[in-house]
């Protein structure tokens, strides 16, 4: 039927049979003044009921006696169900239909204190409300689950620290320990893909050889988050905040993600700053690889990431803004919980959700203000206040690693010490293959035992932190002591504690964390091969 100008209300009440929703008009005495098809039809009200002059005192009173007000005298329904309706300007209900549906009821007075009801089946949305609600309470009861086991084990574990040491309190020992057990595979794994990767050179495993490296390195990144959460709610991590320079910061983000952002053809710009900022150096650096690194992931190809900082009064606020998918408000908290991610950024990236978890914790253990500005199809804003420094000079840069350098003719002597024999046999392929003269050792006692240094001496040692029977730093000084002299030494551990690198420093020992990375390793030699007055000959 066509729209005619010059019959409004007949276009009114052809718009309105084409509406999705029920509606119905009354006036001041509360008498149908007109209502649509949609309103007729899901209500099923018989034709008198929906003529114009109809009481909707006799229509509430019909559906209370046909039983969708529910149990109870069906004039004393009608009449809660009228007051509901009219008991303020504006009132929003739910109930169901007679064929089970969920209708949901607007009312609305008129100027002239007539009523307008609206109303529409919202089933499809409270049946996704009750799934999202199963969800959380699934959720809910992951984390009591994980909540009551990890009580269980601290509550052991103290009580077993307090028969064999009662001052003993600290428990980064304990994550220290689990870092260890979690990694130490890992570890291996990697170096042996590392030897793998150098002998696959130009053959046609290299592709193989790179993609397994690949998913090593995605479990690497996962595990080490579960392990910063570990440390952010056991209170191992400590902040250490220091006048530093921002710019640094920026400039290892652009190192960084500047190779993952061209893979993906997004444009990643870091605003140059001079900004001296107050933050611990490496618990800010996490902060901002989490929020970098979620930004390009969740950025459409094409897209666009912007990192910088602004001045907001006596502080500086760090922005990674981007042009991504962006999410509504409802979904804020939703975001930073654990192992919760929205649906449409799970089908455009791998992962456990646990960047922004642990980004939340980060911001609380450092005592930081945390923004979020988002869109959902717009793009987000995360942004980190940090306070400003003036007339300070800012923290020493951290001394950068030395160059890397060809492996192909390297004659020094290395002696390798762990506990894990997989790991050795590893570490003695990946260094054999550099140039390297390899012994290997599970402990000092086969070393005595099978005289593994007479007639050898080694250029330097690699030994881990956690053996069977005693540190790793203890038995440095015990090489040292029967070897003489000063012998170049690295800690190869999966302990990350500051505690464990303030003790390697006292005693000039470099540390190399486990899972070990080739370049890192590549580095560490290099250093340990200067001190020894051993150079190393490149490649070539």
């Amino acid at each position: 039927m066509p729209l005619h100008p010059e019959d409004p209300a007949g276009a009114v009440r052809l718009a309105m049979d084409h509406v999705p929703q029920g509606v119905a008009v009354f006036d001041a005495g509360l008498r149908l003044v007109t209502s649509n098809s949609r309103y007729n039809r899901l209500l099923d009200l018989p034709e008198d009921l929906t003529r114009p002059g109809t009481a909707l005192f006799d229509i509430a009173l019909y559906m209370a006696e046909r039983g969708d007000l529910g149990e109870g005298d069906a004039a004393r329904l009608a009449i809660e169900r009228i007051n509901l309706l009219t008991s303020a300007p504006t009132t929003i209900s739910q109930r169901q239909g007679n064929a089970g549906q969920v209708l949901e009821f607007q009312s609305s007075r008129l100027p002239d204190a007539g009523l307008v009801i609206s109303f529409s089946d919202v089933t499809a949305r409270v049946r996704a409300e009750q799934q999202l609600e199963q969800v959380n309470q699934t959720l809910e009861r992951r984390v009591e689950e994980r909540t009551a086991a990890l009580r269980q084990v601290n509550a052991e574990l103290e009580i077993a620290r307090a028969k064999a040491d009662a001052s003993n309190h600290d428990k980064t020992r304990f994550l220290a320990a689990a870092s260890h057990d979690l990694l130490q595979p890992l570890n291996a794994a990697r170096l042996y893909t590392s030897t793998l990767i150098e002998r696959a050179k130009s053959t046609t495993f290299a592709e193989l050889a790179n993609s397994i490296e690949a998913s090593l390195t995605a479990v690497e990144d996962i595990m080490s988050a579960l392990l910063d959460i570990s440390r952010i709610d056991s209170g191992a991590l400590k902040p250490a905040p220091d006048a530093m320079q921002a710019q640094d910061l920026l400039k290892k983000t652009e190192v960084e993600f500047a190779p993952m952002a061209r893979e993906r053809s997004i444009s990643l710009r870091i605003v140059p700053t001079r900004a001296t900022i107050l933050a611990d150096r490496a618990l800010l650096g996490r902060i901002v690889q989490n929020l970098v690194s979620n930004a390009i992931k969740y950025t459409p190809v094409g897209g666009k990431v912007l990192v910088g900082l602004r001045r907001r009064g006596n502080r500086w606020r760090l922005d990674v803004i981007d042009t991504g998918i962006g999410f509504n408000k409802d979904q804020h908290k939703l975001v930073f919980a654990e192992f919760s991610r929205l649906e449409r950024g799970a089908r455009m990236a791998q992962g456990l959700g646990l960047g922004l978890s642990i980004v939340q914790r980060l911001v609380s253990a450092l005592g930081l203000t945390l923004e979020l500005d988002s869109r959902e199809g717009h793009g987000s804003r995360f942004s980190i206040y940090l306070p400003a420094v003036r007339n300070a000079r800012p923290a020493a840069k951290p001394e950068a690693p030395p160059p890397e350098i060809g492996f192909g003719t390297i004659s020094l002597k290395i002696l390798c010490v762990d506990n894990e024999s997989a790991i050795l046999e590893a570490m003695e392929g990946l260094l054999t293959h550099w140039g390297c003269d390899v012994r290997t050792a599970l402990s000092l006692k086969q070393i005595d035992r099978e005289r593994l240094l007479e007639g050898w001496y080694p250029d330097l040692v690699l030994m881990d932190y956690h053996l069977d029977q005693t540190s790793g730093l203890d038995a440095i000084e015990w090489l040292r002591h029967n070897l003489g002299g000063h012998l170049p030494a690295a800690l190869v551990t999966a302990d990350r504690s500051p505690a464990v690198r303030a003790l390697a420093e006292d005693r000039g020992i470099a540390v190399v964390t486990k899972p070990v990375k080739p370049a890192a390793l590549r580095a560490a030699i290099s250093g340990l091969a200067n001190q020894s007055g051993r150079g190393i000959q490149k490649a070539g």
